[in-house]
C-alpha cells in the first residue's frame, strides 16, 4: 500500500551533541497528527539516490497537535542525514509520511506485566514517546525499565528528562550503561546493558521486552533474552544502523 505524504514544515533545531540533532517538524494540512507511540514517520529527501525516502522514529508522544519530534544521529558515510545536518534549515519544507509501525503500542487501559526497556543511542526515541504516553493517557502499570545504552556520559540522550521521570512515575526504573567512559566521577554502570536487564529480571518475572538501537545490541540481547528464558513473543525488536 502506497503512504500518503503530508507537507511538512522544519520549525526547530536543537544540537544536542556534535553527532545528534532534534528536529521538530509542523504537518501541515491537519489539526492533529495520529499515532501510536513506537511509531516511525519517512522523510522524502531531496537526494541524488534510487531511494530518497528515510525512516525515524517519533521521540514525541501524541498530544492532539500536529507537531512531531525525530531524534538523529549523523552517519557521515549515509547521504540522508548528512543533508539533514548540513542542508537543511529552519522554515524548510519536506513531504513527510502518514506514520507506520507497530513496534510498540500501549494498550488502551493497563499494562498487564512488567516493560523492560533496552536501547542505544537514539534508540531510545520510540521509548520516549512510549512512556509520556502511558503518563498522558493516566495507563495502568507495573515496573517499567528503560536501559540506555551509549559509549560516554556527553552522549547520553534525554538524561535529566529520564532522571525526572524516573522520580515522578511509580514503578519507572532508569538505568544507564557506558561501555568506554573512563571518567572516575562517573558512578553508574560500565559495560554494556545486558548486566543490567539480566540482573533486573533473573527472576523470569512476566515482562514484555521492546529493544531498539544497534544490531549487535538488539541480536545479542535477544539471545540472552531466550536464554533467560522467555519466549521470543515476548521479545520485540527495532534494528537502527
Amino acid at each position: 500500500m502506497p503512504y500518503h505524504f503530508y507537507d511538512s514544515e522544519l520549525i526547530d533545531i536543537i544540537d544536542v551533541t556534535p553527532q545528534v540533532k532534534r528536529f521538530f517538524f509542523k504537518i501541515n494540512g491537519v489539526e492533529d497528527f495520529k499515532f501510536g507511540a513506537g511509531q516511525f514517520v519517512m522523510i522524502d529527501l531531496p537526494l541524488q539516490s534510487k531511494v530518497t525516502t528515510r525512516s525515524y522514529s517519533i521521540a514525541s508522544a501524541p498530544e492532539g497537535n500536529n507537531i512531531i519530534e525525530l531524534i538523529i544521529s549523523l552517519n557521515d558515510s549515509g547521504l540522508g542525514t548528512p543533508y539533514l545536518f548540513n542542508s537543511l534549515k529552519k522554515g524548510a519544507h519536506l513531504p513527510l509520511s502518514q506514520p507506520a509501525g507497530k513496534f510498540m503500542q500501549p494498550p488502551p487501559v493497563r499494562l498487564s506485566t512488567d516493560v523492560c526497556l533496552v536501547c542505544t543511542g537514539t534508540g531510545i526515541a520510540p521509548f520516549r514517546a512510549y512512556l509520556h504516553d502511558v503518563i498522558n493517557r493516566k495507563i495502568e502499570h507495573k515496573n517499567i525499565d528503560l536501559i540506555f545504552g551509549s559509549r560516554y556520559e556527553k552522549d547520553i540522550l534525554y538524561r535529566s528528562e529520564m532522571e525526572e521521570l524516573a522520580k515522578t512515575i511509580p514503578g519507572f526504573r532508569y538505568s544507564v550503561a557506558l561501555s568506554r567512559e573512563d571518567n572516575p566521577r562517573w558512578h553508574g554502570e560500565r559495560g554494556y546493558v545486558h548486566g543490567i536487564y539480566e540482573k533486573l529480571y533473573a527472576g523470569k518475572q512476566p515482562a514484555m521486552f521492546y529493544l531498539c538501537g544497534w544490531k549487535v545490541m538488539v541480536k545479542e540481547a535477544r539471545e540472552r533474552l531466550l536464554k533467560l528464558g522467555y519466549d521470543k513473543s515476548c521479545i520485540k525488536f527495532e534494528l537502527y544502523d
